[in-house]
């Protein structure tokens, strides 16, 4: 428990450049705060006992400003940078090196039973304001853009953008994007050249 913890808080000294010392972060820092209340009331979802579990996670909400179901799984070194309006669901999964920031959601469509929210894999990052809703998975070093909505499955090493969400990178090199706005056709233009060339073929007869 000790030896997680002092990953936790170097894995926030290592993307906080503000985090000065182990000690400040461990003080003063909401998100560490709000692991360490929900790896207890994991341990008490975990065996079954559903009301402190649920007890513990509300009063980390109402400390915190972030909420985790006690069922959700979080791996080692999570680190959520100022936390303020985190929503994450029951049967949410989170690998290792997680990064994630304020105002996002790992949620559910609302159409599942059972698994309803994400899996995040190793070293993903959502950036602010992100909701990423539905039972599905967000692959090893995916990077979801701020205020994105994904809602399907995202690559490993994709970067996403948008809402909905679109994939416009894979591990650094760009996805031609198969909407392009630049050069849509015109249906009045494709009528007139239509009508053209139905009075030139008149002309001739």
């Amino acid at each position: 428990m000790f030896k997680r913890l002092i990953e936790t808080l170097d894995a926030y000294k290592a993307n906080d450049p503000a985090a000065r010392s182990r000690l400040e972060v461990f003080l003063l820092y909401q998100g560490v705060h709000s692991i360490i209340y929900h790896r207890i009331a994991h341990f008490f979802y975990t065996h079954r006992m559903f009301f402190i579990a649920r007890l513990i996670s509300q009063y980390a909400r109402r400390r915190t400003g972030i909420e985790i179901h006690p069922g959700a799984q979080i791996g080692r070194r999570f680190v959520i940078d100022h936390g303020m309006g985190v929503v994450i669901g029951e049967t949410t999964i989170i690998g290792d090196d997680c990064l994630i920031y304020q105002g996002v959601t790992l949620g559910g469509s609302g159409h599942e039973k059972g698994k309803r929210h994400p899996t995040l894999g190793n070293n993903v990052m959502v950036g602010c304001g992100a909701k990423v809703l539905g039972s599905f998975t967000v692959g090893d070093g995916a990077r979801i853009a701020s205020n994105a909505v994904v809602l399907k499955e995202v690559p490993t090493g994709a970067t996403v953008v948008g809402a909905p969400g679109r994939v416009i990178r894979i591990h650094g090199v760009k996805v031609t994007d198969p909407l392009d706005h630049t050069h849509i056709p015109d249906p009045v233009a494709n009528e007139l050249n239509e009508l053209k060339r139905r009075i030139a073929e008149l002309e001739k007869t």
